[in-house]
């Protein structure tokens, strides 16, 4: 009797692993098929996107606004308003020295635009923004004395031929 019990005994050992096996793989067919499933789903759309952000990043022509190789909003500065964006500033703080600024700056200007004056003052906000602490400009009213210093700093430099600052960005990282 015992050799009964253990002669059937065995067979079930050998179905029940078999059976394992045969669940894992019916498994491991599922997911691939639901992974391949899902990936043929979100693949058009990924493509779709790809094909968008190429044809916004080829130049069209828009009346000599912008020049070739540009991107973002372009320089602004005519002589109708007097506008010219400095080139971003990106620098990083004098404390803590891990934190940097990035800071984009345009000048209002009371008559012409002057580029030597510009290229004066960029010089001169990135040499301020380096001995700024993180301390000095935390919240609104940081932000704001920092805009009434560089607004002081841009006044004595041009000899007020600059009539304001405007920021574009301010982003502190």
């Amino acid at each position: 009797m015992a050799d009964e019990e253990a002669g059937e005994a065995k067979p079930k050992k050998k179905s029940a692993a078999m059976m394992t096996i045969v669940g894992i793989a019916i498994l491991t067919l599922l997911g691939a098929g639901g992974g391949w499933a899902v990936g043929t789903m979100i693949a058009p759309n990924v493509k779709s996107a790809e094909q968008a952000n190429e044809a916004a990043a080829e130049p069209k022509p828009a009346g000599g606004e912008k020049k070739e190789g540009e991107t973002g909003l372009p320089h602004v500065s005519t002589e109708a308003n007097n506008v010219v964006q400095l080139e971003p500033i990106t620098s990083n703080l004098a404390y803590p020295s891990e934190n940097w600024v990035r800071l984009e700056v345009a000048l209002l200007f009371n008559g012409p635009p002057d580029v030597k004056v510009a290229e004066d003052i960029h010089q001169d906000i990135m040499a301020y923004i380096r001995t700024v602490s993180l301390q000095q400009i935390e919240g609104p009213r940081g932000f704001q004395y920092l805009r009434d210093d560089i607004q002081e700093r841009v006044d004595l430099r041009s000899q007020g031929r600059v009539s304001k600052v405007m920021f574009r960005t301010f982003v502190i990282e």
